[in-house]
């Protein structure tokens, strides 16, 4: 096999927190097996195929399960121990290729270009190295993440070629793009199936009808993904726990445990040279159950004050029904040291207070306080997006730059004519110049019934470094504008 034809490989473990439950359980094979989220009025986060074929889904409640598969064993999705085993499986993944994409727990592609053998020899090494792992492991190979994914759908060790894309995806079902079961349904009331399906669907009205999210689902569909590999990065961990020293029952007992976790911590950044922006602080109570929650920080500190003051603010309305056993902190999103001080201290915002009043207002609302922010979109609704308001984005907003927001502008030409090259449903070609990127398109219409005009509008990269506004109305291409 050409290893051109596969530059990337997929590792998938199906239904991720299922295979971790299984491994070293004992569970007769004519029993159900439902995994949820918590032990307290969970929901179903996987299955196996007894339960499933009983009725039970993902999604329902504990109970509602248990009522479809009335035998069925409930297992609580151990998170710790499912994220510290796919941690130990990338780390063994390190020798295989020298660049891994940890795309979510259970789901990481191999980046193989450069790398010598062919497709058989490198599955043969993943398995090799994983052996180890009671693991059900699936792999695909593919030109781009995608259609790597999609192949260990269709079979393991599967190679989607370039070129092939969209014949071999044409026959998947939806489950592969992983919709929400409102998006699933609506598709299926329109007669959508498959992928194939999903690809014939005119692209402009889809992805009006259901929303900006759905344009990658049709590019998914094609066989064309843009999605960039990211390169797995190897961070130093930094972490203090407290386990079988006794319990706490009161605020003030958990607040000297914290107290003594964060002078551990902070020690350890000063020595590391690091400054954290975020915490990670698990809970586990004398009755099984864990907490887990992420706090973030008014700006990257080794201060263990600072700290304690924002974590305070995050757990004091928290309530729980057993005396804590055990605490984990570890720091996260660590950066390089030194914190940013600012010019004028008379005229800057109080980043401590902030991050205290966001956490108590997380607490209160049980949910990120977010904001809208504006952005550049051709449809009225698409101009708004919202995202967590944070701090540093709050700082940011102070610092002025005469790059920030700058936009390009558009300047009309005279229509013209002009030579267009279609591949893959999009613009590859203009005027003899490759396109570099693309986007669109927009459907526009103007005039009223007969005298209606309707035409799609793209925007396109040349390779000469240009930007072109190009339009398809009927069977024919035009040029409608350049960026400035």
């Amino acid at each position: 096999m050409n290893k051109e034809m596969a530059m990337l490989i997929c590792l998938r473990v199906p239904d991720y927190p299922l295979a971790v439950a299984l491994d070293g359980a004992h569970i007769p094979e004519d029993v159900p097996l439902l995994v949820a989220d918590r032990f307290d009025r969970g929901h179903v986060i996987a299955l196996d195929d007894r339960a499933r074929e009983c009725g039970a889904r993902v999604g329902q409640t504990v109970t509602q399960a248990a009522a479809a598969a009335p035998n069925a064993r409930v297992a609580v999705h151990d998170a710790v121990r499912a994220r510290a085993v796919w941690s130990d499986v990338l780390d063994a993944l390190d020798a295989v290729p020298p660049l891994i994409d940890d795309v979510r727990e259970g789901v990481a592609f191999l980046d193989m270009r450069g790398i010598a053998g062919t497709f058989a020899d490198w599955v043969a090494q993943i398995h090799d190295v994983l052996a180890r792992f009671d693991l059900p492991i699936r792999t695909g190979a593919g030109p781009n993440r995608f259609c790597a994914y999609a192949a260990s759908w269709i079979g393991n060790a599967t190679i989607i070629a370039a070129g092939e894309e969209a014949a071999r995806l044409a026959p998947l079902p939806l489950d592969v793009l992983d919709l929400d079961p409102n998006a699933h349904e609506r598709l299926h009331l329109l007669g959508v199936s498959t992928l194939g399906e999903l690809a014939r669907l005119p692209h402009g009205p889809f992805v009006r009808r259901f929303g900006r999210g759905a344009a990658q689902w049709h590019d998914w569909a094609r066989g064309i993904d843009r999605t960039p590999f990211i390169p797995r990065s190897h961070a130093v961990t930094i972490e203090a726990s407290m386990f079988g020293e006794g319990s706490a029952e009161s605020e003030e007992a958990v607040l000297f445990a914290m107290r003594v976790l964060l002078s551990r911590i902070c020690g350890d950044l000063e020595r590391c040279g690091k400054r954290a922006s975020a915490l990670d602080l698990e809970i586990e109570l004398e009755n099984g159950h864990h907490e887990r929650l992420e706090i973030l920080l008014a700006a990257p500190t080794a201060n263990d004050r600072a700290m304690l003051d924002v974590v305070r603010a995050k757990i004091e309305g928290l309530t729980f029904d057993a005396p804590l056993c055990g605490l984990r902190l570890r720091a996260l999103r660590l950066e390089e040291g030194g914190e940013a001080l600012p010019l004028v201290r008379n005229e800057d915002i109080d980043v401590q207070n902030v991050a205290v009043v966001l956490a108590r207002l997380e607490a209160l609302l049980g949910e990120p306080v977010r904001r809208a922010r504006t952005r550049a979109a051709h449809p009225v609704e698409e101009r708004f997006t919202y995202e967590p308001f944070t701090v540093p984005k709050l700082r940011e907003r102070e610092v002025y730059s005469p790059l920030v927001n700058t936009v390009p502008q558009l300047r009309l030409m005279d229509v013209t004519e002009i030579d267009v090259t279609v591949a893959r449903g999009e613009p590859s070609a203009v005027n003899g110049h490759a396109v570099m990127e693309c986007a669109g398109p927009w459907r526009i219409d103007e005039g009223w019934f007969a005298a209606s005009v309707t035409r799609d509008e793209y925007d396109v990269v040349l390779d000469d470094g240009s930007v072109r506004r190009i339009y398809r109305q009927g069977n024919h291409w035009y040029l409608r504008g350049s960026y400035d």
